[in-house]
This record gives C-alpha cells, sequence and structure tokens, in this order.
C-alpha cells in the first residue's frame, strides 16, 4: 500500500524515549506485567509538550546520532488523537530548532490491534508513516491467543477482533513481526501458534517467555519438545528459507565472550520514559503500575529535570555487577536475559543489582533446542547443497534473540 518506510532511518545508536499515555487497555491479558492498569491515569498534550521541550533544549546531553519516539499504554491507539498532536508537535520543535535528530526519528508502536483499521488510527499512519514502526501482538491459534488475551469487561478472547486487522497492517509493514508471550499454560501451544502465524503472512515472529516466577516443574522439558517439534516442522517443511522464528538462533547458548561481561543485557537507564504525572523513569517497568512489589523509581520530572544521581546506578549496571558468579560461568549464558524491572521487583531489598534467576531452566531448555535446530539444519544443507546459498541469504531472515 505504502512505499519503503525504513529510507529515513539513519543506522547506529537510538535513543527511546516512551510517553506513558494511558495506563487503561481494553484487555486483561493474564500474563501482563502491569500490575496498575487504570482509566484515570491519561497524559495530557501539556505535560507531553513539557517532556519534549525539556528534551530537544538538551541536544549536548542526548547525543544520539537517532532516537525513537515509543508511545506505550495500556493500550496507545485508545489515545490516538492525542498522540496525533504530540507528534506534529514533535515535528514542529526538531524541524524548528534544526535539531539532530530532525529526520531521523522514528515513531514506534506496539498495539494489541483491536483499533488498527480505525479512521483516526488509519490517518495517523497515512500521515506519518515514512517514519513509523508498528507491531501487532497477536499469541498464535485463537485458542493460545484467548487463553490469555481477553477483554477486561466481558473475559471473552479478543482473537476475531485482532486477526480481522492483520491483513491491512501486512500490507501497510510488509517486514512487520509479531511478539508472543508465553507463559506455563501455553507451553503446549508453542509449536501449532508459531506455525499459525506463518499462515497468516507474518515471516518474523518474536517470542519471549515472561521473566516472572511463574514456572512449574517439568515446565522446562515440556518446553524442550515443543521448541525441537517446532525445528523439525521449519526444517522439514522449508519455512527456514523466508520465516524466522526469534527462539533459534546461532548466537545463543555459548559461554560468555570477555567483552559481553561488561554489557548489561537491559537498556534500563539509556532509556527514558515519562508518565502522565510528568515523572521521569529509566523505563517504563519502573513506573508503579509495572510493579508488584516495590516503589516507583522516578529520577526526575518536567519541572525539575534528570537527577542525575538517581539516575547513576544504572549507568554503572553490568553483567557481573549483578549476577551470580553461577551466571557468569555457566557453559550456555549467552543468550540468557533478564529485565532490569523484574530484577528489583523481585530482588529482597530495593536493588537493581539483584538478577532475578527465574527462567533459568527455561533457558537451558532453549539451549538445548537451539542446538539441534541448527545441527539438524546445517546437515540437511550440506547434504541438498545448499549451504552456501544459506548462507548468503542469511542476513535476509533474520535469527535473533529477542
Amino acid at each position: 500500500m505504502y512505499k519503503d518506510n525504513n529510507i529515513q532511518w539513519q543506522e547506529g545508536m537510538y535513543k527511546s524515549i516512551t510517553f506513558i499515555v494511558t495506563k487503561d487497555c481494553q484487555l486483561a491479558c493474564k500474563y501482563c506485567y502491569l500490575v496498575g492498569k487504570n482509566e484515570k491515569e491519561r497524559m495530557t498534550f501539556e505535560v507531553a509538550k513539557q517532556a519534549i521541550d525539556y528534551i530537544l533544549a538538551r541536544e549536548e546531553e542526548f547525543t544520539e546520532q537517532s532516537v525513537t519516539w515509543d508511545f506505550i499504554g495500556g493500550e496507545p491507539f485508545l489515545e490516538i488523537e492525542l498522540i496525533d498532536k504530540i507528534c506534529d508537535y514533535l515535528k514542529l520543535r526538531m524541524f524548528e530548532l534544526n535539531h539532530h535528530w530532525f529526520n531521523s526519528y522514528r515513531f514506534n508502536f506496539s498495539t494489541n490491534g483491536i483499533n488498527y483499521s480505525t479512521k483516526a488510527v488509519q490517518d495517523y499512519i497515512k500521515k506519518n508513516f515514512t517514519h513509523l514502526s508498528i507491531g501487532i501482538t497477536i499469541d498464535g491459534t485463537e485458542l493460545k491467543h484467548d487463553l490469555n488475551r481477553v477483554y477486561k469487561v466481558t473475559g471473552k478472547g479478543s482473537y476475531q477482533d485482532v486477526v480481522k486487522n492483520i491483513p491491512l497492517w501486512l500490507k501497510q509493514f510488509l517486514n512487520a513481526g509479531t511478539k508472543v508471550t508465553i507463559s506455563s499454560a501455553d507451553i503446549p501451544y508453542i509449536k501449532e501458534s508459531v506455525l499459525h502465524l506463518y499462515s497468516l503472512g507474518i515471516k518474523q515472529v518474536n517470542i519471549n517467555v515472561v521473566f516472572e516466577d511463574v514456572w512449574q516443574e517439568g515446565d522446562d522439558k515440556r518446553f524442550e519438545e515443543q521448541l525441537i517439534s517446532l525445528a523439525d516442522e521449519i526444517i522439514d517443511k522449508g519455512y527456514y528459507k523466508d520465516y524466522a522464528c526469534s527462539f533459534f538462533s546461532e548466537r545463543l547458548g555459548k559461554p560468555l565472550d570477555k567483552v559481553l561481561m561488561n554489557q548489561n543485557w537491559c537498556g534500563a537507564g539509556k532509556m527514558l520514559s515519562v508518565d502522565a504525572h510528568g515523572n521521569f523513569y529509566p523505563c517504563t517497568r519502573f513506573a508503579q503500575y509495572s510493579l508488584r512489589d516495590k516503589k516507583a523509581w522516578i529520577i526526575g520530572n518536567i519541572k525539575d529535570g534528570i537527577d542525575k544521581n538517581k539516575l547513576r546506578p544504572f549507568l554503572c549496571l553490568d553483567r557481573c555487577t549483578q549476577s551470580k558468579q553461577e551466571c557468569i560461568d555457566c557453559e550456555v549464558a549467552e543468550g540468557c536475559a533478564w529485565c532490569q524491572g523484574e530484577n528489583y521487583d523481585a530482588a529482597e531489598t530495593p536493588t537493581i543489582y539483584q538478577r532475578s534467576t527465574a527462567i533459568c531452566k527455561m533457558h537451558k531448555a532453549r539451549v538445548r533446542a537451539n542446538n539441534y535446530y541448527w545441527n539438524k539444519l546445517y546437515r540437511k544443507l550440506e547434504l541438498e547443497g545448499e549451504r552456501e546459498e544459506f548462507e548468503k541469504n542469511k542476513k535476509e531472515v533474520k535469527h535473533q534473540i529477542c
């Protein structure tokens, strides 16, 4: 429907700045980490304007080459009129200031997809398409999706209201990928759900297991079995040529490179979020509506600015400062992820330096299945004389860690 919308985006480091425009959502997803969703806390344009003015006036502090202006909720498209107004102001001010982010920015959304085809959303897309990224969350088959992604009022599944908008979305965003979340109850449906998403035309399926401590005895074994079965289907039927699933990555499951020990998996602290009250956070996961047991970690506000002393602990984070020695020495450590907000929420004390290891067994199960996948795939390619061609095309079909 539209031309390639990646032509204006520059490569390199970018700053991620998030507006929490609403804490409301039509859905009450059972695995959602947002424990404080409500209909009252909605951002005003005046708050957004003050945040923008603060950020754009400090070009020497925000030196990244590019910027992603991210809009989240709740469900961000519930506030599409506000977002449209915010984006107009952003474009105007970046132009007036001759800011280095002008023409090197993206507007980014992760949406439940329910309102995607409405006139207001479609008008916004047409207006901003050349600087726009939108991901629709659909969890797989109707059974898998409706197991968790249900309406908050009726408890009814939302699959049918989302899947009808997928063709339009894929027509507009040709290389769009979806994000799938796996919790304990979802494990039996992983294989059929990934294949179902492929059948809808979604070529990039990004999947995460939840970081919270929800896993039951034996989940890792069932998880591994599902992934091996999925690997067989992807390889035997040739899906690997045109489709990708983030559960399978060549970079996964190796001992840590020494360079990686000095890196943090999560970007908290390098990102910036602002809520309806004008408070700044190192990441949305540190806002109160994201936390079960801890108090919000506020690093400033639109009136007083950012308190660098409150931000400093995040800038000192690396893998070693928050991990147990067994995690650092683990033979399959590479690709084992964490969420800084969950680390904070699950810690025994109010610290970000205690890594949560709730997904340890799930990560190791994924590594075993991942090894199976790549061993089988390369045997097949060698036998059929296709390995060289596959290596050439690998950049087009990214097997990424999500």
